[in-house]
């Protein structure tokens, strides 16, 4: 019964994982297949300021975004359970995710610009001066990471929208009669329970951020001075653009044991905080 979605799967996922593998350990480029090198590749990557520069980046770019959409995600989810008209503002949340994200890095590009976008011009109405939001790299930092915090915004606080309304209102019951106040029972009762929430959509976030593509390549192009560049973008780079696919197999691979590093930290820390909380 499983047997086509396995089929399905490794088509899909398992065949170009082994085929960027074997590409990883060859001197591939455009047009030619190229010959075994072994582990070249990796080392010669390692050998690279760039490469150490994009790793950098990106744990700047994941962290802060992971932060500012987790606090936000949970503020935003917290005002929709008091207000009326909950699935109004839930449908208007959503558009930010909803929308394609070369549409809405495209939207967000034209923002940034520094002669005409938006942003500037209300800047100079008000007698500040323009910002070089997309010429400096901590403007250009903030300019993607801004971009992807908004984007993501609306999945955080729809699933803790959801673990908060799943939690039964016997805990805050208890809870008051216990004597304990707002900040104490947010504390003691909802962080705890929205804990296994906390963890699938760090790891879901995680994963879909550190690989971003779009809003880096559209907006930045990694630029200025390789400061906003990431795996995706710079494998692109040096794989495609670059025509040394070996190479850019071997960046993109870089991405999984990161991947799985962080995961495995971010598990145990919050199932043990759950733990000592319980």
């Amino acid at each position: 019964m499983v047997a086509p979605g396995c089929i399905v799967l490794i088509g899909i996922i398992g065949y170009p994982l082994v085929y960027s593998l074997g590409l990883s350990f060859s001197n591939a480029t455009l047009g030619t297949p190229g010959e075994f090198v072994g582990l070249d590749n990796y080392t010669q990557l390692l050998r690279q300021n760039l490469f150490w520069q994009v790793t950098w980046n990106s744990v700047i770019y994941t962290a802060a975004t992971l932060v500012l959409k987790t606090v936000l995600g949970l503020w935003l989810a917290l005002l929709l359970m008091n207000i009326p008209a909950r699935t109004f503002f839930q449908a208007l949340l959503f558009l930010p995710w909803v929308i394609p994200s070369s549409l809405s890095s495209l939207m967000w590009w034209w923002l940034y610009n520094y002669q005409f976008g938006v942003i500037n011009t209300a800047l100079k109405a008000v007698g500040m001066m323009p910002i070089p939001w997309l010429a400096e790299p901590f403007w250009a930092r903030l300019a993607v990471i801004v971009v992807n915090t908004w984007r993501g915004l609306p999945f955080f606080a729809m699933c803790f929208l959801a673990g908060l309304l799943a939690i039964p209102s016997e805990f805050y019951e208890a809870a008051q009669i216990d004597g304990a106040s707002r900040q104490a029972q947010f504390r003691y009762v909802t962080l705890p329970l929205l804990k296994p929430i906390l963890l699938i959509v760090f790891l879901y976030s995680l994963v879909t951020t550190l690989a971003d593509f779009e809003i880096i390549y559209i907006i930045t192009k990694g630029g200025p001075l390789e400061t906003t560049h990431l795996y995706g973008t710079i494998a692109f780079q040096i794989g495609l653009s670059g025509t040394r696919i070996g190479e850019g197999a071997a960046v993109s691979l870089f991405v999984f044991p990161a991947l799985a590093v962080s995961a495995y930290f971010l598990s145990k820390f919050i199932i043990g905080r759950s733990v000592q909380v319980g």
